[in-house]
């Protein structure tokens, strides 16, 4: 009898040269790099070269890919007059899964569903603040081109390249639940656009891509220093969740957190609350680690994300879609590893239901 792994727990479910997320050791390897360095080192474009290296279509050195890239913001906002009136009243995580379902299979490439992240993202945005769109500019990066996009002023260099070090950060990042989706649909041949799409739906949800918004409301409980303890023993006392702590994989600290927090250091002094966060986060460890010494529960990537996006000056509610920004990287780069094994994703299921009478059922259904 086949065992059954509930949220397939250990299952190895693809072979991938993509990514290793060690979870005991609290490291994350992209391509036989660790991911500390590659965000000191590395810019968006830089991140897809590696990437796509070998599996996309077309140049992929990151000269190359940043040129290109330019232009491709440009074609996703002559997509703006179809997108915008069908996506009032949408939240903007809907409205940019709207805007790339306009995309079709067999026009679009990776670098327009790169490229129309940003730009959908936006738009969208300042149509929901009453707000015209803001042409992109070719000639700037992705992460200063999004924020130039969406505040309409001039872009200070810090929050750009903490931007682009955040999409850097989150490129991919294993098996994981939108990863996972897009394998899955890529498996069938269904094409990058639907599998992207998938991707971001399975991102959507709160147990995934939605988590960082939260700490921000966290902290916004906490108020300052001082409500620190009290806010922590109603917590512990009402058996609630701490957002931003602990994770699925890590059994250690996860490095994505060590390296957003150097990201949000590097931002002190500006609009933030990095001085509460760290107080905030030094308590919370505190309390974890006395009341449960045999479990290690640690700050997990969210709580930095949360902090950094803040100081970079995104609202919260576009927290989801700055992930999808840069997780969209690792999605289309595993779609294209996935199409080159040729075989469906098609996992066995064991079915716990009634039986007809005077027949037999196999226990596990192919």
């Amino acid at each position: 009898m086949s065992t059954v792994s509930e949220g397939l727990d250990g299952v190895v479910a693809a072979v991938t040269n993509l990514s290793q997320v060690d979870g005991e050791a609290g490291r994350l390897i992209v391509r036989g790099r660790d991911i500390e360095e590659l965000a000191a080192e590395f810019d968006f474009a830089d991140m897809a070269a590696l990437l796509w290296d070998e599996l996309a279509p077309g140049p992929v050195d990151a000269a190359a890919i940043r040129r290109d890239l330019g232009l491709a913001r440009q074609r996703a906002a002559e997509f703006l007059p179809k997108l915008l009136p069908a996506a009032r009243g949408l939240s903007p995580i809907e409205g940019l899964r709207a805007g790339l379902a306009l995309f079709s299979d067999t026009d679009c490439d990776h670098l327009l569903l790169c490229a129309a992240a940003p730009v959908f993202t936006a738009a969208l945005w300042r149509q929901g603040q009453g707000e015209t769109p803001i042409a992109p500019n070719p000639g700037l990066g992705q992460a200063e081109d999004f924020l130039a996009m969406l505040t309409g002023a001039q872009v200070d260099a810090g929050a750009a390249r903490a931007l682009e070090c955040y999409l850097v950060t989150v490129a991919d990042h294993g098996l994981n639940a939108s990863t996972f989706t897009a394998r899955v649909v890529a498996s069938t041949r269904a094409g990058i656009v639907s599998s992207v799409v998938a991707a971001l739906c399975a991102l959507k949800g709160p147990l995934h891509g939605g988590a960082p918004g939260p700490v921000l409301d966290m902290l916004d409980e906490i108020g300052d220093l001082d409500g620190v303890q009290p806010w922590l023993e109603r917590q512990f006392a009402a058996g609630e969740r701490l957002m931003g702590f602990g994770h699925r994989v890590y059994r250690t600290r996860d490095p994505r957190a060590d390296v957003l927090k150097g990201v949000v250091a590097d931002l002190r002094g500006g609009p933030n609350r990095i001085a509460l966060a760290e107080a905030v986060e030094a308590a919370i460890l505190a309390q974890l680690a006395a009341r449960y010494p045999d479990r290690r529960l640690d700050t997990n990537v969210e709580f930095y994300t949360a902090l950094a996006l803040e100081a970079v000056g995104l609202p919260r509610e576009l927290f989801t879609l700055a992930f999808a920004m840069g997780r969209v990287l690792g999605w289309t780069a595993h779609i294209f590893e996935q199409e080159q094994s040729g075989r469906i994703i098609r996992p066995a299921s064991r079915y716990t239901g009634p039986v007809p009478a005077g027949r037999i059922l196999a226990a596990v259904a192919g």
